[in-house]
């Protein structure tokens, strides 16, 4: 294995491990039979957490996406992307990503912008 496979696998673990752990943390702190003020349950939170860190992951292990420059939310199990990529073809390919994360309803990514990076080569 070349060092940038092995810092994107070693990024990618610190990503889920550290953000896997907070939205846990929090749900599980509160009771799991009670409804939140936009009416999804606790589960649902935990799962919609956990498919917006799978996400973000799947993004960090894929050279055909630059993660760093995405947002990702989940809400009832549908993930919002924001922010900017620099082609066409990469706004795909995360489409196509976070749909095929398990647990994902849909994908928006009316958010996600085309924008050529400034110190792109």
């Amino acid at each position: 294995m070349n060092h940038a496979t092995i810092r994107k696998a070693l990024f990618a673990a610190a990503l889920v491990t550290g953000l896997g752990a907070v939205p846990f943390a929090q749900v599980s702190a509160q009771d799991s039979a009670a409804k939140t003020s936009d009416n999804q349950t606790v589960p649902g939170k935990a799962d919609d957490a956990w498919i917006t860190t799978k996400v973000k992951s799947e993004f960090a292990t894929k050279k055909a996406v630059h993660g760093s420059d995405i947002s990702v939310t989940t809400t009832e199990g549908v993930v919002a992307l924001t922010g900017s990529v620099t082609t066409a073809k990469e706004k795909t390919n995360a489409e196509k990503i976070a749909k095929a994360v398990k647990g994902v309803k849909s994908v928006d990514a009316s958010g996600l912008t085309v924008a050529p990076a400034a110190d792109a080569k």
